[in-house]
Order: structure tokens, then sequence, then C-alpha cells
């Protein structure tokens, strides 16, 4: 657990777990409304992450992390380790906790210790979330590379695939993302 000092007073970074469930979901869906009207409206839906999608997203090894201020969970972000890399996940900070620096707390705590590249996924349309990752050091990679990164790390459809970018830590394109991808297991034979 990390305790760290704002103007509203202590936040404190820790793990969360399934008790913090229903805290998480409501800062993920109240802060996913930023995405209405800019992403596809066939990938926009109420609420954005259903309590379901939630527990897929857990059981397939999604680890969250809250900011939590004043005994809430204000923010949230997880990591995925996939492969040979770690993904950053549902990073979403409620409204008007925004531009607190809770995010950035959020990236630096699961930063923490990284041995392995870090990729992150958004939608291409989520300009904010580009810059705030691009200030945090990540790059954002070629269209042609994001769509094989997204293909071989992510499980989305190919609609999503279409419409959304990849940012790397550190920077990653051609054959360092040829390389990268080279190492991944092919998928088992369907059977």
């Amino acid at each position: 657990m990390e305790e760290q000092d704002d103007a509203a007073g202590a936040i404190v970074i820790r793990s969360c777990h399934s008790g913090d469930r229903d805290e998480m979901l409501a800062v993920i869906n109240t802060a996913a409304g930023a995405y209405r009207g800019l992403i596809p409206e066939d990938h926009w839906h109420e609420p954005y992450m259903p309590a379901d999608e939630f527990a897929s997203e857990v059981a397939d090894g999604v680890v969250f992390s809250g900011c939590v201020a004043r005994d809430r969970i204000v923010g949230v972000m997880a990591v995925q380790r996939r492969y040979n890399v770690d993904l950053i996940r549902h990073a979403y900070v409620l409204p008007r906790w925004q531009g607190r620096g809770i995010g950035s707390i959020l990236l630096g705590h699961l930063r923490k210790g990284a041995d392995r590249p870090i990729l992150i996924g958004t939608w291409a349309a989520a300009e904010w979330a580009i810059r705030f990752y691009e200030r945090h050091g990540f790059a954002r990679v070629s269209d042609e590379d994001a769509a094989r990164l997204l293909r071989t790390y992510w499980n989305i459809p190919e609609g999503q695939i279409a419409t959304s970018i990849v940012l790397a830590s550190p920077e990653l394109g051609g054959e360092a993302a040829s390389q990268l991808m080279a190492d991944v297991p092919p998928p088992p034979a369907p059977g």
C-alpha cells in the first residue's frame, strides 16, 4: 500500500479485492461516460462494463489497483500479464477527481519494477488518454503494428481493432514489434 498527500488529504494506492467490485464498477462506468458519442455506437452500451464482463476480466488475470481518497475508491487501473508483456487495462478516475494526479500515481504504481514491455490499448478518439500516456513516456506504435499487437495480446473484436491505437514503453515499432510477437506461442489448433 502506498500513501501520498494531495490537496484533498491523504490518498492511498492499494490492491483491490472482490469486496471492492461495486465501487470499482461505479468508477469505471461513471468515468467511461467520456466515451459516449466518441466511440462507435456498436461498442457503447449501458453500463459500459457490466458485472459479468468485469468478472470475466478478473478471471482472465486482470489485476486492479485502486486509489482511495476520503475512504472511497476514486480511481482504478489494472495490469494484465500477457505472454511477454504487461498490458495496462481499465484506467479510470471519477470525473470530479480528474486533474489531481491520480492517474499518474496509479500508472507509476503499476510501472514500478516493470521488467518487460508495457502496452496500452485505447480508443483512437480518446485524445486525452493518448496525451496522458505520451506525457508519461509511452510512444504510439504505427497503425500496422498496433493492429498486429491488438490481435496478439488482446481479445477484442475486429471493429474495435480498427478504431483503437496502442502505446508502448519502451518505444516499440517495426522490427522490435515483430520480434516481440515472434516470441508469443501460436494459438492452439481448433479442435
